[in-house]
């Protein structure tokens, strides 16, 4: 499809704008056309609604999916969460004539019907499959050589395997990939993919930070200059708490973390004073000076 109804997402939206804004600037410089849909609303995470109601989170992410058909337009999502979401409310309806039912019965209180004539993408998987690294590679102005990058895909990213089927559930590639494309170097590191403790903020904050700490620390152990995400809560949990690492367990972790749309920006030559970066965390003042 060539044009995208733009799905931000609650928490970049709200929490992490200086994302959103390198998010819409790469999303130019790829020349990526899309709109916006203000009547969008939460995905709703899976995480929180499905546990309760798996009828009312379907409604909720179907909501979404009729804005985007009412257009005739595909999603684009920068955010793993609501990619997850939404393309699972998609592809279960597709193929649930029974669900769809029932789903449809809660819309037609607000006049709408699923009919299941869009698709769900996320950011990086557009990048991967249909701009391809090798495409991407012609849009870097400022190679990002010398630079070690942890990448991070985050659970949602991937999974249900049956349903996102596009990369590796267990190995996924695309992000090194991408990453490698703009000049940096991927490092491998030990438990690369397990949770980073987002997912128990909240409920348990000492495994929580346990769970951090064991990521940091293998990361810190290959000496990366800095960790790729592109996920909002893994961006949260990763430049947000590492104070609190530092507080509990008597480390000294400063390494910076970057979501792939800034990535992607800084490679392109977009200033790093355009993006926000003093918006972070963990302050960037020395990997700029590397950069």
């Amino acid at each position: 499809m060539s044009e995208y109804a733009l799905f931000v997402g609650c928490v970049i939206a709200n929490r992490y704008p200086h994302l959103e804004k390198s998010g819409r600037m790469v999303l130019e410089n790829l020349r990526i056309k899309f709109k916006d849909i203000p009547e969008f609303g939460c995905c709703p995470n899976p995480t929180g609604t499905l546990q309760i109601s798996r009828e009312a989170w379907t409604a909720a992410a179907a909501h979404n999916l009729c804005l985007a058909e009412d257009k005739g337009l595909d999603i684009l999502t920068f955010c793993n969460g609501c990619y997850e979401t939404l393309k699972s409310a998609n592809v279960e309806m597709k193929n649930d004539p029974h669900h769809k039912d029932v789903v449809n019965k809660i819309l037609s209180k607000v006049n709408m019907e699923f009919k299941g004539s869009i698709n769900v993408v996320h950011f990086l998987e557009y990048v991967y499959k249909i701009i391809t690294p090798e495409k991407l590679k012609e849009t870097v102005v400022k190679p990002l050589t010398g630079l070690r990058v942890a990448t991070f895909y985050g659970c949602h990213y991937g999974r249900p395997s049956s349903i996102v089927d596009f990369d590796d559930p267990i190995r996924p590639v695309s992000l090194d990939r991408v990453v490698e494309a703009l000049g940096a170097t991927s490092v491998e590191y030990l438990n690369k993919h397990t949770c980073c403790g987002s997912a128990i903020s909240g409920i348990d904050e000492d495994s929580q930070l346990i769970l951090l700490k064991d990521k940091l620390e293998q990361i810190d152990r290959v000496k990366a200059d800095l960790i790729c995400v592109i996920c909002p809560a893994c961006y949260m949990q990763l430049d947000g708490n590492q104070r609190k690492v530092n507080s509990k367990f008597g480390t000294n972790y400063k390494i910076p973390v970057l979501y792939l749309t800034e990535l992607i920006a800084l490679a392109q030559g977009i200033p790093p004073a355009e993006l926000g970066l003093n918006f972070h965390a963990v302050k960037m003042k020395e990997l700029i000076e590397k950069f």
